[in-house]
């Protein structure tokens, strides 16, 4: 069984080194929050954008999310601690803009949670003021992407019509090789 990290190098065509990646629970980037707390993947993207001088970003939600799961079934949090909870609970727009999950198969609806997801994670990535200067004047793009763990399928976030495309395994080095605008 191969890991998600060689997964990612497979996926992007990348050696060691050439990804900075940031893995955390549901694949969430939080809303733009400064304060005296600590912010794990908000440090990171901050690092990633002043100090690497990263060109791309791209949110990579998955099917088969444990943590979209999850919050689809209305579980318990994941543990009796602090944080499980309330990070969970920064999936609600997504879960607001899929809507009811009444005419949808339990598979259908946790495909489209997981998507929105990622929506919900890039416009989060736009909250944060000096990434979203970057983003205007073309300095970084951002992609949302979605992998089939079980097919190895990659989707893409087309920008103009909203909706994951399928893209060929050629295809994903071009697809993020220059920011689309």
């Amino acid at each position: 069984r191969r890991s998600n990290a060689c997964a990612q190098l497979d996926i992007f065509d990348a050696r060691p080194g050439e990804l900075f990646v940031v893995r955390n629970v549901a694949n969430i980037v939080p809303p733009y929050a400064p304060d005296q707390r600590a912010h794990g993947v908000s440090a990171a993207l901050e690092f990633g954008i002043a100090a690497l001088k990263i060109r791309h970003i791209v949110v990579l939600g998955h099917a088969q999310c444990g943590g979209v799961k999850a919050y689809a079934e209305d579980a318990e949090p994941l543990s009796p601690g602090d944080f499980i909870g309330n990070w969970m609970k920064l999936m609600a727009p997504a879960a607001d803009k899929v809507g009811p999950r009444d005419a949808l198969s339990p598979a259908d609806y946790l495909t489209r949670l997981e998507q929105a997801n990622v929506v919900n994670s890039l416009d989060n990535l736009m909250t944060f003021p000096r990434l979203r200067k970057l983003i205007e004047r073309s300095e970084v793009a951002v992609h949302g992407a979605y992998f089939g763990v079980s097919n190895g399928q990659l989707s893409v976030r087309d920008q103009t019509t909203g909706k994951f495309i399928q893209v060929a395994a050629d295809d994903y080095t071009r697809l993020f090789a220059q920011p689309r605008f």
